[in-house]
């Protein structure tokens, strides 16, 4: 009886690891014509988080983001700027104070997200490496 119990423990213990184990990275993304090859972490962080509006090149960036509290965007955000979704709302709500706007486009799925990004050369965003299709160019990858 007491093995039985000891297998049900570990059952579940891998039921609760396994996710975590599992779990893919995310990508940061563009359209496949961007000239763009890769960008620096830093260069995300200015991008996503307002202080630069442009690629490297100087082309216009246009920031694609998950809407609300979506779970991709939730751990892109975790990873990206070590913050909480939350801190970066508020970031963007004392920005705005200010009068500055937000230059990002809010898609409501992946799907949606990935479809705008392959149609605008302009386009950055980001998505879980499975769902990279031929019309998007890996910049950066995240939590690998």
């Amino acid at each position: 009886m007491n093995h039985i119990k000891q297998a049900f423990v570990i059952l579940l213990l891998a039921l609760f690891i396994e996710p975590v184990l599992a779990k893919e990275p995310l990508v940061v993304v563009v359209n496949k014509d961007n000239p763009v090859e890769q960008l620096s972490r830093s260069e995300l962080i200015d991008l996503f988080m307002g202080k630069y509006v442009a690629f490297p090149n100087d082309i216009k960036a246009i920031p694609v983001e998950l809407n609300s509290d979506h779970q991709i965007k939730i751990e892109f955000y975790q990873n990206l700027v070590g913050m909480p979704l939350s801190r970066v709302n508020a970031y963007w709500s004392r920005l705005r104070f200010t009068g500055r706007k937000r230059a990002a486009v809010f898609k409501s799925n992946e799907n949606d997200l990935i479809a705008f990004i392959a149609a605008n050369k302009q386009a950055i965003g980001y998505v879980p490496q499975s769902l990279i299709t031929k019309d998007l160019k890996v910049v950066y990858i995240l939590n690998e």
